[in-house]
């Protein structure tokens, strides 16, 4: 009984620290400095981030590398979401550090969105996205949460490659039209960490009938890229 008790405290408190943490992430987050910040489309055009809010609520998705394996699987499964998006006045938009991997990420078509490169990744800096040094890249890398959504891309037929800077981590940002509202940050603990599609449609509260793809099992020898 009083093991039962400690464990429903444990997870009481864990769930408290969590909703701190993410409000603070919130608070913090200046969508009128932030939105100044210039990147530039797959064709070459330069637009300023908050372009995308102006007119309409948006989900910005902010890979770690277009060649990044995980990353192509998270993008695949966001892209569930575009047909309800789009019936609900929402954009999606899909933003990476640099421009190396662009164009083979987008004949891979794993992502429905419109990309964008931030080239002086200054949206990630203010975002506070996670970037990693030499000696903490490799556990990361090769963590649990990265092999298992490893796994699953593999099962789907989408590979990777070690192209570019591996040391970069992503995350989310949705805001409501007008930048009145940060509804969700998401920042990315580990490399395999992602969103789950019913936190996004919460967030905007929304529907959509969409089957998200299962967290997979592995085993020890299976890696990631």
């Amino acid at each position: 009984m009083v093991g039962a008790f400690c464990n429903l405290l444990h997870f009481v408190i864990a769930v408290y620290r969590f909703s701190l943490i993410h409000y603070f992430k919130m608070a913090e987050i200046e969508l009128k400095t932030i939105g100044m910040n210039v990147l530039k489309s797959a064709s070459g055009e330069t637009v300023e981030l908050q372009s995308f809010w102006r007119d309409q609520s948006v989900v910005l998705f902010f890979l770690r590398r277009f060649g990044c394996q995980v990353c192509r699987w998270t993008a695949a499964e966001i892209s569930k979401l575009e047909p309800a998006f789009k019936a609900n006045g929402i954009g999606l938009v899909g933003i990476g550090p640099e421009e190396l991997g662009i164009k083979e990420f987008i004949e891979g078509g794993f992502f429905k969105g419109d990309l964008y490169i931030d080239e002086k990744k200054q949206c990630y800096k203010d975002l506070r996205f996670k970037r990693y040094n030499a000696l903490s890249l490799v556990p990361a890398a090769l963590g649990k949460k990265v092999r298992d959504v490893a796994t699953k891309a593999k099962d789907q037929g989408i590979e990777g490659n070690f192209a570019g800077d591996l040391l970069q981590s992503g995350g989310v940002l949705i805001v409501t039209k007008g930048g009145d509202q940060v509804l969700l940050h998401f920042v990315q603990d580990s490399p395999g960490d992602y969103l789950p599609l019913d936190n996004i449609t919460k967030a905007l509260n929304i529907t959509a009938d969409v089957q998200a793809g299962e967290r997979p099992q592995c085993n020890d020898d299976v890696c990631t890229r």
